[in-house]
């Protein structure tokens, strides 16, 4: 495990939206170094990047057409590569965003791969023997190659899967995953690895970390050994490297090699019911964090204990505050609202994740045209709100020239207005990193022990070392048989009230206690 993660505090940058340096309207990698000191100075020690590498972006960068070159319009190898040394000289660690799935039509590989004679890459994707032969249980694409047969694609017709073999075969096309050419693919991203750390990069988060191996087992373990190999390679020529995944299953993916796994948003799970729980029908907030919710916060503890107590000695579970794939929380959630939630965030075990913009509440532009295959998703991906000049400081281009529209609507946030706040969203994030920063115990591997968490009750206490942590989203007030003994070092909301056996908060509060020794 590296060692930086331990007090790792990562800022993930859509690049297209952060900020533009040359004036075409575009994010690009210099905006990303000019804004270094402005993530230092949010207290944010990591930085996650969304492809940047070169693409037809169909998908927004997620199909890969050269792994090894950084697309021309975010700039060149020799810009992220500076990148990564200003970054270190502010002790900032980067990740780049590695596609091992699936790579685009336009790749060479694929190239070389639709050609009717049999070369090194005619097994790097996986085909069918024959045009006619179209499977029914996978998602193929017909009568676009010369090639004499269908290809696998994991996403988007443009996304062609790499070949790392089929772990249960029930047709001949499907190669056994220590087949030769298979394992040629894992070398190959090995390979793509290996560039990027020579670079100065710090590690990767993968994305569909579990896509790999075709007819894999409920356990992914066809999948789980080759990234277990990985590791292996990882371990030994770049100890510090990280490995973060997009996984959503901790118990699996940490014990093949990931260092971190995302708790991602999924329909049901912990996550779900803390930040994203809505009735479909009716839109009624069901979120433990929503004021109006009739959140359970057993729900939550039910799924991520057991989780969180099979796994710590394995990695990290990573909460988040929102990425490129999800509505941002300012689509149900209020300013105080998401003070409550992203302080949450920041004060459980494991590695949190912040997502550009959700500092000072971003907006989800949930009407915009999809873009670069971005659709519902594309409402996530609009310019950084530095300032309230032109084009909210993101880009000198003309409005009609920008990646995606800046939110021009009244009482945008933008950066410079927040900074300037003291109780903004802004500083309340700031503030709750900093707190971590500075208490071991509240980093990711500070131990946590729950300590009053009632079913359809508030508020929520847990202690985590020294520290005692209450939240109370709730627009009403309430009480726990809790004594707080000690002095409050960070509060949101109305005071708490000290009892000499419970606590009593006010509506849409938290606090933390210094509890006496």
């Amino acid at each position: 495990m590296p060692d930086w993660l331990k007090d790792a505090v990562f800022y993930e940058i859509y690049p297209q939206s952060f900020y533009d340096t040359n004036g075409d309207g575009i994010g690009d990698i210099n905006g990303i170094t000019e804004k270094l000191d402005y993530v230092k100075w949010l207290g944010c020690n990591a930085i996650w990047i969304n492809p940047c590498f070169d693409s037809p972006f169909r998908d927004a960068g997620y199909d890969v057409r050269n792994y090894k070159k950084v697309a021309p319009r975010y700039g060149t190898n020799r810009d992220l590569s500076r990148l990564f040394q200003e970054a270190h000289k502010k002790g900032i660690k980067i990740l780049l965003d590695l596609v091992p799935g699936h790579t685009s039509e336009q790749h060479p590989w694929f190239k070389k791969s639709c050609r009717p004679e049999k070369n090194r890459y005619t097994n790097r994707y996986i085909w069918t023997d024959s045009v006619w032969d179209n499977p029914r249980d996978y998602h193929f694409i017909s009568g676009r190659a010369g090639r004499d047969g269908n290809y696998l694609v994991n996403f988007f017709s443009t996304q062609p899967a790499l070949n790392y073999g089929f772990r249960e075969r029930t047709a001949g096309w499907q190669l056994p995953c220590d087949h030769p050419d298979c394992i040629a693919t894992r070398k190959a991203m090995e390979d793509v690895m290996r560039f990027w750390l020579q670079q100065g990069c710090d590690g990767f988060r993968v994305d569909m970390a579990d896509s790999l191996v075709k007819n894999d087992d409920e356990k992914k373990s066809a999948t789980g050994e080759i990234w277990k190999e990985i590791r292996s390679m990882l371990d030994r020529e770049f100890p510090d490297a990280a490995l973060v995944s997009e996984w959503s299953n901790p118990e699996l993916s940490l014990q093949y090699g990931f260092h971190c796994d995302f708790y991602l948003n999924h329909k049901g799970n912990g996550y779900y019911s803390l930040f994203r729980d809505t009735d479909p029908e009716t839109g009624e907030q069901r979120s433990f964090f929503s004021s109006r919710g009739t959140g359970n916060i057993r729900n939550f503890t039910d799924d991520y204990l057991p989780k969180y107590r099979r796994t710590k000695q394995l990695g990290r579970i990573s909460f988040l505050t929102c990425n490129h794939d999800t509505p941002r929380m300012s689509r149900d959630f209020s300013e105080t609202e998401m003070k409550l939630a992203y302080s949450f965030i920041f004060t459980m075990p494991g590695v949190p994740f912040l997502y550009y913009g959700d500092e000072i509440g971003m907006k989800y532009l949930g009407r915009l045209t999809s873009k670069e295959g971005g659709y519902e998703r594309t409402g996530s991906r609009t310019p950084m709100q530095w300032n309230k000049r032109e084009n909210a400081g993101f880009s000198t281009a003309p409005a009609d020239r920008l990646y995606l529209p800046v939110d021009d609507s009244p009482g945008a946030p933008c950066v410079e207005e927040q900074a300037e706040k003291k109780d903004s969203l802004l500083n309340t994030v700031r503030t709750v990193i900093k707190l971590r920063h500075e208490n071991p115990c509240m980093q990711a591997d500070g131990p946590l022990e729950v300590v009053y968490a009632e079913r359809n009750r508030y508020p929520f206490v847990f202690r985590r070392g020294g520290l005692l942590f209450a939240f109370n989203p709730s627009a009403l007030g309430a009480e726990a048989p809790v004594r707080p003994q000690g002095t409050p070092v960070f509060a949101v909301g109305g005071k708490a009230v000290f009892e000499e056996k419970s606590i009593r908060m006010a509506p849409q509060s938290l606090v933390v206690i210094r509890q006496n020794p």
